[in-house]
């Protein structure tokens, strides 16, 4: 039993980690956007924020190619593909002179990382079903969910200590390491009986499959506009707290606090869920997040820097209320979906993605010198998603 315990353990914890590496691509780099934003010749901060939006572009492509890749050829050489790519991209990201190759390498960087994100996922559902399986994700987010917190600090230190590029690096030796683990530890879980032979028929008609029905179509709608203006935020936080409000050593510590706002409503989602269910949590966090975006407009639309402490009250309960929504309104897209699970999730997860990325850019562009319109966007984005929701309650005529 003891050897079983130390077993799981390491499983859950290789299983975390093979996640964690996007978290760390994303969050590490956020202290040194203005550093890396010099190197490669941008002209504005909005220029900056795109190394964060177009990693989430390469992780919404991504799953289209590995889910079906791993249904036919095996998990483990779709994680080695993966990390391949990955640390490819990394040193194209390291040798960068412009804008335009650094997007490259960051939409590279997140194909390749969309590998072991969606296989992690896939390899828990071969070994584990239904409440033990639940349990396992459970445990699996909960450390996974320590990365974004701590990666800010970890970015810091390299670019204090040694330089930008050693932060992409750093990455890459991560990367190495979590893959040689990979190898050695885990056993290859697809069985041949379940081999499904990659097809581009297969993915089209997974798509007309996965819109067809009202629930998943509108979900994923909301899951869009929700990520992407939560990306607002994830993008332009580095330039909001170190140029707005001059907190450049603070910054670490305050996106960790942020963090545990989501981190705690997660974690909390993981009772509450089982006494409310998941569509009226979703209701009532949706509400709740245009409430708060809708009252700091109200209260603050005439003033450009509120007092940091008024603004950070106002972004972890704006925060709070997402944490709530992310893996909800994932589960209720997928659940129609349930016979077509891999392909299912590769398609929202592309829909939402491909929603998200561009409304991240374009209200980005607006939070140069005040966060009004980052809460517009919240408003916005909260706003449209209520009223899909009540498309998604209102049922189609019976003819």
């Amino acid at each position: 039993m003891q050897k079983s315990r130390r077993s799981q353990f390491e499983f859950i914890t290789l299983m975390a980690a093979l996640m964690s590496v996007t978290a760390l691509a994303i969050d590490a780099v956020l202290p040194a956007l203005d550093i890396i934003g010099e190197t490669i010749h941008t002209n504005t901060a909005a220029d900056n924020q795109l190394l964060i939006t177009m990693i989430f572009l390469g992780l919404g492509i991504g799953p289209l190619i590995f889910g079906p890749l791993a249904d036919a050829k095996g998990r483990k050489l779709s994680v080695y593909i993966g990390f391949a790519i990955f640390i490819a991209a990394s040193f194209l990201c390291i040798y960068s002179q412009s804008l335009e190759v650094m997007i490259a390498g960051r939409i590279l960087q997140g194909i390749g990382l969309s590998a072991p994100r969606t296989v992690s996922i896939a390899i828990i559902r071969d070994l584990f079903t239904g409440d033990h399986m639940a349990r396992i994700m459970s445990f699996v987010t909960v450390v996974f969910l320590l990365v974004p917190i701590v990666a800010p600090a970890i970015g810091k230190i390299i670019l204090d200590s040694l330089n930008w590029k050693a932060i992409f690096l750093i990455q890459v030796l991560i990367a190495i390491l979590v893959v040689i683990w990979f190898w050695k530890r885990q056993k290859e879980t697809l069985i041949p009986d379940k081999v499904i032979p990659y097809s581009i028929k297969r993915i089209l008609n997974g798509f007309i499959e996965t819109v067809k029905y009202r629930d998943t179509l509108g979900y994923t709608i909301i899951q869009g506009f929700v990520i992407g203006s939560f990306l607002v935020y994830l993008s332009a936080s580095q330039h909001i707290f170190e140029k707005q409000y001059g907190l450049k050593e603070e910054f670490p510590f305050i996106f960790a606090g942020l963090a545990i706002s989501i981190g705690t409503a997660t974690f909390l989602n993981g009772s509450f869920v089982m006494r409310f269910g998941m569509k009226k949590l979703v209701k009532l966090a949706l509400i709740g997040f245009f409430i708060t975006s809708s009252l700091y407009i109200l209260l603050y639309s005439g003033v450009a820097r509120p007092p940091i402490y008024i603004l950070l009250l106002f972004f972890a309960s704006q925060f709070f209320c997402i944490g709530f929504l992310f893996g909800n309104l994932r589960a209720l897209a997928m659940q129609p979906v349930g016979h077509i699970a891999g392909i299912g999730a590769a398609i929202t997860g592309l829909i939402s993605t491909l929603m998200a990325v561009p409304i991240s850019t374009f209200i980005g562009r607006f939070v140069e010198h005040t966060t009004l319109p980052l809460f517009i966007g919240f408003a916005s984005c909260s706003a449209i998603s209520i009223l899909i929701l009540l498309w998604i309650y209102k049922k189609p005529p019976v003819h």
